[in-house]
């Protein structure tokens, strides 16, 4: 109950993993370490500093020569005397390289190196000992405040590895490996300084149940000791990929190395498979799910993606969609929500064909979370044209920090996107009054002004205050009323009047804007086909829809009211 107690306060503080909190506990680790040398140099003191003689090689040899057996099955427990040093190097964020090198070397290791050869020591001087060596080895009267820094850095201990983890599913879901979840940066400084609720109480709960089901430190121990190996051998694994495709290092130093490191912890690693009915299955089986999930996620998010491609819309079908579909254009800003940054999406399509009608001005909005703590309004958006200007069709990459305000108001977002927009027009229309004339297409600059009584080619009238998605042409039996505009002419004839298209240009974004905007959005999944084997339809269909269902949407800055949202669901079949 003691050690669910502290499980608890320990992951209940984990968001409160600051720089401050990380000041604190600095101090903390110093003392511990001080402690085990301290401790280790008392007993070398006391006892004799035969021990030293461990660093004769011969020892090892004639150790496995009497005790073969015994000795493979005491790899295992030696193993455990590096548990833990990698979690120094799982976020090198809040460090650099060189700092982590130096503190290790010149303070870590030889404070562990210390401690253990004092207790080795102890032991060969009180052979009948073999029960709790180290506070048996710590000298009288120093006990009680030793077992208290003890604590303190196992729990400091246990924060590092789970902060770890935090890293470790960050980069995860970054590189789309694993579901989306919702990330709390810590600290405005250091990127690296995060929170993930989810897996905080998920690790909770399954350390409390490990705790609970095995109630013994030695299972505990085998258990930590096999994910220890794992950890090196993939490790092992990475770095020689790495030594052959970026650093291109010669074939056969790159063989040594490998054959020499995965040899050795196969050693350990067959030494603790012995003992994999004690708590190490539990560990098997708990990185044999998380890699399900990682491989499931992968597997249906490349598929999403590579389907969303291929039915994107090519830019010659989007200028004939307003001729052969009668497409109209209401007044308003179309916003359409996508994680593409190139193309057409597939949804608008689908959408246009649906229901034959968009917005006066569209705008292709996908939302980008970048590495830096606030992105400046004035640099948050990216506009670029779509179609020709008649067109009104635009795309924004929306760039947000990780300390940006979450869940932004929606009126907020489309007051600074219409902002943004009106200033990238303005740069381009100075771009193209620097450029000569010669270099000057009109097609580039022709601007559909109001127009009152169109006709598409399939004989459909509408009377719109905007222009059509294409180019209609105008009825020669207009009404007496209509007045139509000879602006396009006449700028052909004089050539481009730079001044006069931006501001036809603003009236036109401002006039949108007064009719509101309407949020677009895709609600995509993927589905197997009914030729697809069992296994396929069992990963997209259930497991794959499953994890997207319950994962973080990947568009989730803007708060959207239902009255300004429309949702689109397009299944891809696969």
């Amino acid at each position: 109950m003691i050690s669910l107690a502290f499980l608890v306060i320990l992951f209940s503080v984990q968001k409160f993993a600051t720089s401050k909190v990380g000041f604190v506990i600095g101090p903390a680790l110093f003392l511990w370490f001080c402690c085990l040398g301290g401790i280790g140099i008392y007993n070398l003191t006391k006892y004799g500093v035969t021990v030293f003689k461990a660093f004769n090689p011969v020892y090892i040899f004639l150790y496995f020569k009497r005790n073969s057996f015994h000795a493979w099955l005491a790899l295992g427990g030696c193993l455990l005397c590096v548990t833990g040093s990698e979690a120094i190097f799982a976020d090198l964020c809040h460090f650099s390289v060189r700092s982590i090198q130096y503190t290790f070397a010149l303070f870590v290791l030889p404070c562990l190196l210390l401690g253990y050869f004092g207790q080795a020591a102890f032991l060969i001087a009180n052979q009948s000992t073999s029960q709790q060596i180290f506070f048996s080895s710590i000298p009288s009267g120093t006990f009680w405040p030793v077992l208290f820094i003890a604590n303190i850095a196992a729990l400091i201990a246990s924060r590092t590895m789970t902060t770890a983890t935090f890293a470790c599913i960050n980069k995860s879901i970054a590189l789309g490996c694993f579901p989306r979840l919702k990330i709390i940066h810590t600290s405005r400084k250091f990127m690296g300084q995060i929170y993930i609720p989810f897996i905080n109480w998920f690790l909770m709960g399954f350390c409390a149940l490990f705790l609970v089901f095995f109630r013994s430190v030695d299972d505990i121990g085998i258990a930590y000791g096999i994910t220890e190996v794992g950890i090196m051998m993939m490790t092992t694994i990475l770095v020689t990929i790495i030594m052959v495709l970026i650093w291109q290092i010669k074939l056969s130093i790159v063989l040594l190395f490998f054959f020499l490191f995965i040899g050795l912890e196969l050693v350990f690693f067959s030494s603790l498979l012995t003992s994999i009915g004690g708590g190490s299955w539990v560990m098997l089986l708990f990185s044999a799910f998380l890699l399900l999930v990682m491989v499931v996620w992968n597997y249906g998010t490349k598929l999403k993606y590579d389907s969303e491609i291929k039915q994107n819309l090519s830019m010659d079908l989007m200028k004939k969609l307003g001729c052969n579909l009668g497409t109209i254009r209401a007044p308003g800003v179309g916003l359409v929500c996508c994680e593409l940054v190139k193309g057409i999406p597939a949804v608008f399509g689908q959408f246009l064909t649906t229901l034959p009608a968009m917005h006066s001005m569209v705008v292709f909005v996908s939302i980008k979370y970048i590495p830096v703590p606030v992105v400046p309004q004035t640099e948050r958006f990216l506009f670029q044209r779509v179609c020709p200007r008649n067109y009104h069709l635009f795309r924004c990459i929306a760039r947000y920090g990780y300390k940006d305000v979450r869940k932004e108001h929606h009126k907020v977002f489309e007051q600074l996107l219409i902002e943004g927009l009106e200033k990238f027009i303005e740069r381009e229309v100075q771009e193209l009054f620097l450029q000569s004339d010669d270099d000057f297409d009109s097609d580039e600059i022709q601007e559909t002004t109001s127009s009152t009584i169109v006709t598409a080619q399939n004989g459909s009238f509408y009377s719109l205050d905007v222009p059509l998605l294409s180019d209609y042409q105008i009825p020669q039996n207009m009404s007496p009323n209509s007045k139509p505009s000879s602006s396009i002419s006449n700028s052909q004839d004089k050539g481009p009047d730079y001044a006069k298209n931006l501001e036809l240009e603003r009236s036109f974004i401002k006039k949108a804007k007064e009719s509101g905007a309407v949020y677009l959005m895709s609600n995509g999944r993927i589905r197997a086909t009914k030729n697809s084997w069992f296994l396929r339809k069992l990963i997209l269909n259930y497991f794959y829809g499953f994890l997207r269902i319950n994962c973080r949407r990947g568009i989730t800055t803007v708060s959207i009211p239902h009255g300004n949202l429309l949702q689109v669901r397009t299944t891809y079949m696969v």
